[in-house]
């Protein structure tokens, strides 16, 4: 029986794509600076209202800022549930690879244990 390790299956395109981003927005960094993103946006909309009484390019509400939110959402949720499936999909190989490996032991054992019953006897 030949064992396949489980970090040896080669990985697509979009299943190495698909890590580095789940890795990537599940990042300090990702957060981080996506809230500084959206206080620049707010502090330079709320400015460009009160200091210069122009419109500013997404006024209060922040419209637009919530359609680029919401697009990011939803982009992002699909990425994490495929993410989501490879994982599962790396514990079952892995799991099936641990059964292998056990199952190989379980022979082993009962080839030595048959060794020792017939050095037992000779004994005897």
């Amino acid at each position: 029986m030949k064992l396949i390790h489980p970090y040896k299956h080669k990985l697509t395109f979009g299943q190495k794509t698909t890590d580095l981003l789940t890795k990537w927005a599940g990042s300090w960094f990702f957060i981080i600076s996506l809230v500084l993103f959206l206080i620049v946006w707010m502090i330079l909309n709320t400015y460009f209202l009160l200091n210069y009484l122009q419109k500013p390019f997404d006024p209060f509400p922040f419209i637009l800022l919530n359609l680029i939110l919401s697009c990011l959402t939803a982009l992002l949720a699909p990425i994490i549930l495929m993410s989501q499936n490879r994982t599962a999909q790396k514990d079952r190989i892995r799991t099936e690879y641990d059964y292998q490996i056990d199952k190989k032991a379980e022979k082993e054992i009962r080839e030595i244990k048959q060794q020792l019953d017939k050095i037992e006897r000779k004994i005897r």
